[in-house]
């Protein structure tokens, strides 16, 4: 019978693209797993069609119109699979790219079947066996394909997510098994994927695709978790490995944790290769990151030293994998029942934070201090942070520790419990192992120590204790009577619940009693942070710091400090209204509470938002009070803070107005281990003109060339920083630098400094010529 025209060219289009697509999947040199199955299933479809086609052509079959749209509608899919396979790489995501090209193949089968059924209901006289032979064939053949295997577990899991089910063990294992997850490298590939693809759908405004993106997203979460349990080795008596232990994007154990702008730690391998793909989001909070500096978190390093070392786990930066003579084949386990919500990945986000937001909030910082309550032993055991962190475009932030334990910008530090034969002293006072910057860095006691029957500082990371050299600083070791050895030890809700009865006792002495114990609890036990928190101890705590009796004042202000490094209990800290209970204590405490109180802010300030809110509090004109008269460890808790407002823009101009500058440049003139930290903080506020005249106003020109010349390599670096800005900003203030002897130690800078430091000098220099030349030629007649 006769084929009209729009008929014999919708079904030659067809025939074509069939044709060009079979050649296409035939070439492919690449044979990805399990797209290659899918793709073969695709060529399967249409090879067992083509015949049928053919038949159409040969013997002049009449199509009607509804066939005929068929046709087009099979080509348009034929086509489709066709760009899908010739955009394909090997560097997509699996499982997208599974679910895509199971959904198109579906597409072929569905639209091929209608297409037979349709020529069979056209067929009044069939012209030839062969042809119903060859339809009845393939429609059978059709109908026996099943979807490829994993495309099955995927949409299993998906439908499951949906649902709001529990993902099936089972499924994800044969996900990760037929795709080739099993490694966490291919798991970060696969995250790093599909974050590329979210930001294209974004960009394209595909919906649809979007939230199917998104979908696959925690689909990939809950993969990286049973990868987590299924291999995590057990270590002693079933302890596993914690899972704030390991970065959220591979799931190994951090041997190199780092920070990044959104206040989250990752192994710097994993979160560098993130960044490398030009990603800027927060894999885990998906903030936008404002940069990409990776600032060390040494703090989060020595814990995980730490527990190696009591675990018998050998701790190397260099190694892939986690040795020990005591690890276990991988099993599945579980965590004791009472810590079942606490440190479930799944269930509480936070118990993977608590190194996240702490991070940069140092993990500080059990504190103790002198008064009458707290015997500080001092000895000639500090050592010198060397750690450096970075902060928008800023200089990093160097906290060289002396006395102080407070939370740093620049090395987050922190204090580890030592093992319990190596702690133990005469008068069962509890000692305990002080960080300050890298691992490396662990001094051994003084001699003055050992005579006062304080044992030596445990070794961490396999460092020995004399790898650290004695210098002037003071560390200041905690010795406060613990009465219950066990406070370290996990503690239960239902015991906190009794403890928050006692806040709220009438009895002062009851109620210090129960805020020490929380302070004691908090100290250094992660999961007791979570449980404490969660128990709804926050609000009793606050209204505790507007007690007269200034011991308990300062147990309930450290507490809520402790508690401050855990990501969720910032948030409730924040949501009871912390900021003005912790502004009172900075006006009435004592000098432990005052101190803690800005440790506290400072660990709040962490979070964005929270810097913002904490500038228009009020709080800067208090720290910047504890900066002009408060103790030592007192001013840096306040200078640190204080940077850390800084960041934000609108802070920038409350802590100038504040008369921060004056006391920082006085600051500068002094040797007490503060000239970084004022140097720095000096480099932000130097970016508004109100920053500079002010810095200029109380001589600050003088100190920073004598920095430049005789400073550490951060406060050379941050000094030329200010300078620049200073001269690029006013002629006056150039000739003042000019006056003052920059240019020989600029020139000695430039040739030998950091290359920020190199940087910023050679564009000081360059400045000072084009000066020069400037007023060279407008004197020439």
């Amino acid at each position: 019978m006769h084929i009209g025209q729009t008929d014999t060219t919708s079904v030659k289009c067809l025939i074509n693209s069939v044709s060009r697509f079979i050649h296409l999947v035939s070439c492919q040199t690449v044979k990805p797993v399990p797209l290659h199955e899918i793709f073969s299933n695709m060529v399967g479809v249409l090879k067992r069609l083509k015949p049928v086609l053919d038949d159409l052509m040969d013997y002049k079959i009449h199509l009607s119109e509804n066939l005929s749209k068929e046709c087009q509608e099979l080509d348009m899919r034929v086509n489709e699979a066709r760009g899908f396979i010739e955009k394909w790489d090997p560097k997509m995501s699996k499982i997208h790219s599974v679910l895509q090209s199971g959904t198109l193949l579906i597409k072929l089968q569905c639209t091929s079947l209608d297409i037979c059924h349709m020529i069979v209901k056209s067929l009044q006289s069939p012209p030839s066996a062969s042809v119903l032979a060859n339809l009845q064939n393939y429609i059978q053949e059709i109908q026996c394909l099943k979807k490829e295997t994993a495309l099955v577990y995927i949409e299993d899991a998906l439908r499951n997510q949906r649902d709001n089910v529990e993902p099936c063990n089972e499924h994800l294992k044969k996900i990760i098994e037929l795709l080739r997850l099993a490694s966490n490298q291919e798991l970060l590939k696969e995250s790093i994927a599909l974050e590329k693809e979210k930001l294209n759908a974004e960009v394209k405004k595909i919906k649809g695709n979007l939230e199917e993106i998104n979908e696959i997203m925690n689909l990939v979460r809950n993969l990286r978790d049973y990868v987590m349990k299924s291999e995590c080795p057990e270590v002693k008596s079933g302890v596993s490995i914690p899972p704030y232990f390991r970065c959220p994007l591979s799931v190994e154990l951090m041997f190199d944790p780092v920070i990044v702008a959104s206040g989250q730690t990752y192994e710097r391998q994993s979160i560098q290769k993130w960044l490398d793909h030009g990603l800027t989001v927060c894999p885990k909070t998906r903030q936008r990151l404002t940069h990409t500096n990776l600032i060390p978190n040494y703090t989060v390093k020595a814990m995980i030293a730490n527990w190696c070392e009591e675990n018998a786990v050998k701790f190397s930066s260099n190694s892939d994998h986690i040795q020990s003579s005591r690890v276990t084949t991988p099993s599945d386990h579980s965590l004791p029942q009472d810590l079942a919500h606490a440190c479930s990945l799944r269930s509480l986000p936070s118990s993977n934070s608590v190194s996240r937001s702490s991070i940069q909030a140092g993990n500080a910082l059990e504190k103790r201090k002198d008064d009458s309550s707290f015997r500080l032993t001092e000895g000639h055991n500090g050592c010198q942070s060397g750690a450096t962190e970075k902060f928008e475009q800023q200089s990093p932030y160097i906290h060289s520790r002396s006395e102080s334990f407070s939370s740093s910008i620049s090395s987050t530090e922190c204090l580890l419990p030592v093992p319990k034969e190596e702690s133990r002293i005469s008068n069962k006072q509890q000692n305990t192992t002080v960080f300050s910057g890298e691992i490396k860095n662990v001094c051994p006691t003084s001699p003055g120590n050992k005579q006062s029957g304080i044992s030596p500082v445990s070794r961490i990371g396999g460092m020995d204790n004399n790898s650290c050299h004695t210098n002037n600083s003071h560390s200041r070791i905690d010795s406060h009577p613990v009465s219950n050895p066990g406070l370290d030890e996990l503690t239960t809700a239902s015991h906190v619940n009794e403890l928050i009865e006692d806040l709220h006792s009438q009895s002062n002495e009851v109620q210090t009693i129960a805020a020490e114990e929380l302070r004691l609890l908090t100290k250094h036990n992660m999961e007791n942070r979570i449980i404490v928190g969660h128990c709804g101890t926050v609000v009793p705590l606050l209204s505790l710091l507007y007690s007269d009796v200034k011991i308990t004042q300062e147990h309930a202000v450290t507490a809520l400090l402790n508690l401050s490094i855990n990501e969720d209990n910032k948030a409730l800290i924040m949501e009871a209204g912390a900021i003005e209970p912790l502004i009172y204590v900075l006006k009435t405490g004592n000098n432990g509470a005052k101190e803690n109180s800005a440790a506290a802010l400072f660990s709040l300030s962490v979070i964005e938002n929270n810097k913002e809110k904490i500038g228009r509090s009020g709080a800067v004109k208090t720290l910047v009070d504890l900066l002009e008269s408060g103790t030592l460890r007192g001013k840096k808790d306040a200078a640190t803070a204080l940077y850390n407002l800084s960041i934000f823009h609108e802070n920038k101009a409350r802590i100038v107005q504040a008369g921060a500058v004056k006391f920082l440049v006085q600051i500068m003139d002094r040797a007490d281990g503060m000239v970084d930290k004022a140097v720095a903080l000096l480099s932000n506020l130097s970016t508004i003109s109100e920053g500079r005249l002010e810095i200029a106003k109380e001589g600050g020109i003088p100190l920073l060339v004598e920095i430049l010349e005789s400073g550490s390599h951060r406060g050379k670096e941050n000094a030329a920083s200010i300078l620049l800005q200073l001269c690029l900003h006013s002629s006056k203030f150039c000739t003042l630098v000019l006056q003052e002897g920059a240019v020989p130690p600029l020139v000695a800078l430039s040739q030998s400094g950091t290359p920020r430091a190199k940087e910023k000098a050679q564009q000081l220099l360059s400045h000072f010529r084009n000066q020069r030349e400037g007023a060279t030629a407008k004197g020439k007649p």
